[in-house]
């Protein structure tokens, strides 16, 4: 049970991996496309084309800084151990609970593995929070609801 347990957490690493170079080549790209068109824009009248220019620098310079937070996510990513069995909610663990089933590390929203739904939940949420030292068995309460955490690993 503990290999397929290990197994499943390697997966729903692997998938967070794959989101987020996803989200980082979409960044990348559309920061690159801003910069070309602030360098290729020839407009007609001078105050037009600095402006225009200004308007693509101030985008390219979002998507670097979204590029910049997406790279700090990563990095947490990186620190996770997928080939250790956590005992209770910390960074890298699965939680299984009677309503839904977490994987922390950062925040991704859903993700599907084998037909089954993850929330991937950043270590600094307040869900997180909520459940964070607990293992199999407790409980904890979120927004007035009571959850029964029903296996961590």
């Amino acid at each position: 049970m503990l290999t397929q347990e290990l197994e499943m957490k390697r997966r729903l690493l692997q998938e967070c991996i794959r989101m987020l170079n996803m989200q980082m080549k979409a960044a990348k790209e559309a920061m690159d496309d801003a910069q070309e068109s602030a360098n290729e824009h020839q407009g007609a009248m001078e105050d037009k084309f600095e402006s225009f220019r200004e308007a693509c620098q101030i985008q390219r310079d979002m998507y670097a800084r979204q590029l910049d937070e997406l790279i700090t996510t990563m990095s947490v990513l990186k620190r996770i151990n997928a080939t250790k069995s956590n005992h209770d909610v910390s960074l890298g663990a699965v939680v299984h609970t009677e309503l839904q089933n977490y994987f922390i590390g950062v925040s991704l929203g859903e993700i599907k593995v084998e037909g089954t739904s993850y929330y991937a939940i950043s270590g600094m949420s307040p869900l997180f929070k909520a459940m964070a030292g607990k293992s199999a068995g407790e409980y904890f309460t979120f927004r007035d609801k009571s959850y029964k955490i029903l296996e961590v690993f």
